[in-house]
Protein backbone atom coordinates (compact mmCIF):
# COMPACT_ATOMS: atom_id res chain seq x y z
CA UNK A 1 0.00 0.00 0.00
CA UNK A 2 1.36 3.81 -0.91
CA UNK A 3 1.82 5.70 2.08
CA UNK A 4 2.07 8.89 0.38
CA UNK A 5 1.97 9.97 -2.76
CA UNK A 6 4.34 12.72 -3.55
CA UNK A 7 4.55 15.03 -6.90
CA UNK A 8 7.90 16.62 -7.71
CA UNK A 9 8.38 19.19 -10.62
CA UNK A 10 11.69 19.83 -11.82
CA UNK A 11 12.41 16.72 -10.64
CA UNK A 12 15.39 15.80 -12.61
CA UNK A 13 17.00 19.06 -11.64
CA UNK A 14 19.69 19.00 -8.81
CA UNK A 15 16.79 20.44 -5.94
CA UNK A 16 14.21 18.28 -7.50
CA UNK A 17 15.89 15.19 -7.37
CA UNK A 18 17.46 15.80 -3.95
CA UNK A 19 13.05 16.02 -2.82
CA UNK A 20 12.63 13.45 -4.67
CA UNK A 21 15.07 11.12 -2.64
CA UNK A 22 14.23 12.55 0.64
CA UNK A 23 10.74 11.50 0.29
CA UNK A 24 11.50 8.49 -1.26
CA UNK A 25 13.75 7.59 1.70
CA UNK A 26 10.30 7.53 3.63
CA UNK A 27 8.91 5.13 1.70
CA UNK A 28 6.68 7.56 -0.43
CA UNK A 29 5.40 6.97 -3.80
CA UNK A 30 7.22 9.59 -6.51
CA UNK A 31 6.15 11.05 -9.80
CA UNK A 32 9.30 13.18 -11.01
CA UNK A 33 7.31 15.81 -13.47
CA UNK A 34 10.04 17.63 -15.92
CA UNK A 35 10.40 19.10 -19.18
CA UNK A 36 13.23 16.20 -19.93
CA UNK A 37 12.67 12.81 -20.22
CA UNK A 38 14.45 10.84 -17.71
CA UNK A 39 17.21 7.67 -19.33
CA UNK A 40 15.67 5.69 -16.41
CA UNK A 41 18.42 6.39 -13.94
CA UNK A 42 16.43 8.87 -12.08
CA UNK A 43 13.35 6.69 -11.55
CA UNK A 44 16.45 3.61 -10.20
CA UNK A 45 17.72 6.08 -7.88
CA UNK A 46 14.36 6.88 -6.49
CA UNK A 47 13.94 3.17 -5.91
CA UNK A 48 17.35 2.53 -4.32
CA UNK A 49 16.73 5.17 -2.19
CA UNK A 50 13.42 3.12 -0.68
CA UNK A 51 10.31 4.82 -3.14
CA UNK A 52 7.56 2.55 -2.56
CA UNK A 53 6.97 2.85 -6.67
CA UNK A 54 8.70 5.43 -8.75
CA UNK A 55 7.64 6.97 -11.99
CA UNK A 56 9.14 10.57 -14.79
CA UNK A 57 6.78 12.37 -16.75
CA UNK A 58 8.16 14.70 -19.77
CA UNK A 59 5.67 17.78 -19.21
CA UNK A 60 5.14 21.49 -19.79
CA UNK A 61 4.13 22.98 -16.43
CA UNK A 62 3.12 26.02 -18.11
CA UNK A 63 0.22 23.46 -20.19
CA UNK A 64 -2.81 23.30 -17.86
CA UNK A 65 -3.79 20.15 -19.76
CA UNK A 66 -0.64 18.72 -18.99
CA UNK A 67 -0.34 19.79 -15.61
CA UNK A 68 -3.96 18.01 -14.98
CA UNK A 69 -2.77 14.68 -17.16
CA UNK A 70 0.31 14.86 -14.45
CA UNK A 71 -1.75 15.12 -11.70
CA UNK A 72 -4.18 12.35 -13.25
CA UNK A 73 -1.61 9.99 -13.88
CA UNK A 74 -0.18 10.18 -9.96
CA UNK A 75 -3.71 9.61 -8.43
CA UNK A 76 -4.21 6.95 -10.81
CA UNK A 77 -1.14 5.31 -10.30
CA UNK A 78 -0.77 5.91 -6.96
CA UNK A 79 -4.38 5.82 -5.26
CA UNK A 80 -3.54 8.98 -3.84
CA UNK A 81 -1.99 12.53 -3.77
CA UNK A 82 -0.74 13.95 -0.20
CA UNK A 83 2.31 16.73 -1.86
CA UNK A 84 3.43 18.58 -4.11
CA UNK A 85 6.67 20.24 -4.20
CA UNK A 86 6.93 23.12 -6.97
CA UNK A 87 10.50 22.94 -7.89
CA UNK A 88 10.77 23.59 -11.33
CA UNK A 89 12.21 26.81 -12.78
CA UNK A 90 14.48 28.43 -15.14
CA UNK A 91 17.09 31.25 -15.81
CA UNK A 92 17.17 34.09 -18.34
CA UNK A 93 19.98 36.08 -18.17
CA UNK A 94 19.31 39.75 -19.65
CA UNK A 95 18.90 43.43 -18.60
CA UNK A 96 15.25 44.10 -18.23
CA UNK A 97 15.82 46.78 -21.58
CA UNK A 98 16.97 43.86 -23.54
CA UNK A 99 13.60 41.03 -22.28
CA UNK A 100 10.87 40.34 -25.06
CA UNK A 101 7.58 39.77 -24.30
CA UNK A 102 8.93 35.70 -25.44
CA UNK A 103 11.65 35.80 -22.31
CA UNK A 104 8.66 37.10 -20.08
CA UNK A 105 5.79 34.81 -20.99
CA UNK A 106 8.29 31.82 -20.96
CA UNK A 107 9.65 32.21 -17.77
CA UNK A 108 6.75 33.88 -15.67
CA UNK A 109 4.95 30.38 -17.76
CA UNK A 110 7.22 27.95 -15.73
CA UNK A 111 8.25 29.78 -12.76
CA UNK A 112 5.08 30.90 -11.67
CA UNK A 113 2.37 29.79 -13.65
CA UNK A 114 3.14 26.33 -13.67
CA UNK A 115 3.19 26.10 -10.04
CA UNK A 116 0.08 28.23 -9.87
CA UNK A 117 -1.59 25.13 -11.91
CA UNK A 118 -0.35 22.35 -9.85
CA UNK A 119 -1.61 24.20 -6.63
CA UNK A 120 -4.89 24.46 -8.31
CA UNK A 121 -5.37 20.81 -8.65
CA UNK A 122 -3.78 19.62 -5.43
CA UNK A 123 -6.56 22.15 -3.67
CA UNK A 124 -9.45 20.58 -6.33
CA UNK A 125 -8.25 17.10 -5.45
CA UNK A 126 -5.88 16.56 -2.44
CA UNK A 127 -7.40 15.49 0.97
CA UNK A 128 -7.14 17.03 4.22
CA UNK A 129 -3.61 16.77 5.65
CA UNK A 130 -1.95 17.01 2.16
CA UNK A 131 0.42 19.99 1.37
CA UNK A 132 1.91 21.97 -1.01
CA UNK A 133 5.47 22.75 -1.17
CA UNK A 134 6.89 26.07 -3.12
CA UNK A 135 10.68 26.60 -4.23
CA UNK A 136 10.89 30.37 -4.77
CA UNK A 137 14.14 32.00 -3.91
CA UNK A 138 16.04 34.80 -2.34
CA UNK A 139 15.66 37.18 -5.46
CA UNK A 140 12.01 37.34 -4.17
CA UNK A 141 13.35 39.39 -1.74
CA UNK A 142 16.63 40.97 -2.82
CA UNK A 143 18.08 40.36 -6.17
CA UNK A 144 20.83 41.30 -8.46
CA UNK A 145 21.06 42.69 -12.09
CA UNK A 146 20.17 40.20 -15.27
CA UNK A 147 17.37 38.12 -13.39
CA UNK A 148 14.45 40.55 -13.54
CA UNK A 149 11.78 38.14 -14.70
CA UNK A 150 12.90 34.96 -12.38
CA UNK A 151 12.85 37.77 -9.26
CA UNK A 152 9.59 38.85 -10.51
CA UNK A 153 8.46 35.23 -10.75
CA UNK A 154 10.07 33.64 -7.54
CA UNK A 155 8.25 37.12 -5.61
CA UNK A 156 4.61 35.85 -7.17
CA UNK A 157 5.22 32.50 -6.01
CA UNK A 158 5.65 33.74 -2.32
CA UNK A 159 2.22 35.71 -3.02
CA UNK A 160 0.45 32.72 -4.30
CA UNK A 161 1.76 30.61 -1.49
CA UNK A 162 0.02 32.91 0.74
CA UNK A 163 -3.32 32.91 -1.33
CA UNK A 164 -3.10 29.12 -1.26
CA UNK A 165 -2.63 28.93 2.42
CA UNK A 166 -5.54 30.82 3.04
CA UNK A 167 -8.05 28.70 0.43
CA UNK A 168 -6.54 25.82 1.56
CA UNK A 169 -6.97 25.91 5.21
CA UNK A 170 -10.75 25.42 5.12
CA UNK A 171 -9.38 22.24 3.20
CA UNK A 172 -7.03 21.04 5.52
CA UNK A 173 -4.16 21.56 2.71
CA UNK A 174 -0.89 23.51 4.18
CA UNK A 175 0.83 25.57 1.52
CA UNK A 176 4.52 26.76 2.13
CA UNK A 177 7.37 28.39 0.39
CA UNK A 178 11.41 27.97 0.79
CA UNK A 179 13.23 30.97 -0.50
CA UNK A 180 16.73 29.34 -1.05
CA UNK A 181 19.97 31.07 -1.00
CA UNK A 182 22.63 30.09 -3.17
CA UNK A 183 22.71 26.13 -3.67
CA UNK A 184 25.41 23.92 -5.50
CA UNK A 185 23.17 23.27 -8.46
CA UNK A 186 24.04 23.49 -12.20
CA UNK A 187 22.10 26.51 -12.64
CA UNK A 188 23.41 28.40 -10.08
CA UNK A 189 27.03 27.48 -11.64
CA UNK A 190 25.55 28.57 -15.12
CA UNK A 191 25.05 32.09 -13.59
CA UNK A 192 27.50 35.03 -15.84
CA UNK A 193 27.19 36.84 -12.21
CA UNK A 194 28.84 33.89 -10.59
CA UNK A 195 30.96 33.36 -13.29
CA UNK A 196 32.27 37.09 -14.07
CA UNK A 197 32.63 37.20 -10.25
CA UNK A 198 30.25 40.32 -10.04
CA UNK A 199 28.40 37.66 -7.73
CA UNK A 200 30.97 36.35 -4.48
CA UNK A 201 29.47 33.40 -2.63
CA UNK A 202 31.33 32.58 0.58
CA UNK A 203 32.07 29.04 0.67
CA UNK A 204 30.02 29.16 4.23
CA UNK A 205 27.25 30.44 2.35
CA UNK A 206 26.85 28.04 -0.12
CA UNK A 207 24.50 25.01 0.58
CA UNK A 208 23.29 21.78 -0.81
CA UNK A 209 20.23 20.78 -2.42
CA UNK A 210 19.83 17.99 0.20
CA UNK A 211 19.61 21.15 3.07
CA UNK A 212 15.82 22.34 0.46
CA UNK A 213 14.83 18.37 0.68
CA UNK A 214 15.19 18.19 4.24
CA UNK A 215 13.07 21.32 4.99
CA UNK A 216 10.56 20.42 1.97
CA UNK A 217 10.22 17.14 3.64
CA UNK A 218 9.33 18.52 7.11
CA UNK A 219 7.06 21.46 5.63
CA UNK A 220 5.12 18.14 4.49
CA UNK A 221 5.12 16.48 7.14
CA UNK A 222 2.91 16.38 10.66
CA UNK A 223 5.71 17.62 12.95
CA UNK A 224 4.77 21.00 10.76
CA UNK A 225 1.05 21.01 10.57
CA UNK A 226 0.40 24.39 12.23
CA UNK A 227 2.60 25.58 9.88
CA UNK A 228 0.80 27.19 6.67
CA UNK A 229 1.86 30.33 4.53
CA UNK A 230 5.50 31.22 5.13
CA UNK A 231 8.32 31.77 3.38
CA UNK A 232 11.24 30.36 4.92
CA UNK A 233 14.58 31.47 3.99
CA UNK A 234 17.02 28.62 3.76
CA UNK A 235 20.38 30.92 2.66
CA UNK A 236 23.21 29.93 5.87
CA UNK A 237 21.98 33.76 7.23
CA UNK A 238 24.00 35.33 4.21
CA UNK A 239 20.52 37.75 3.68
CA UNK A 240 20.67 38.70 7.47
CA UNK A 241 24.00 39.93 7.59
CA UNK A 242 24.80 43.93 6.78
Amino acid sequence: MVKRGVIVTGGLGDIGMAVAKAFAGEGAAILLADARQDDGSAVAALTAAGASMALSVGVDVSDEAAVAGVVETAIATFGRLDVVVNVAGIMIYKPIVDLTGHDWHRLLGVNLVGAALFTGHALRLMASGSSVVNIASVHARRTSPLVAPYAAAKAGLVSLTRSAAIEGKRLGIRVNAILPGAIETAMLRASPNIASGAEVIDPEDLGQPEDIAALARFLASDDARFITGEDIVADGGRMGRL
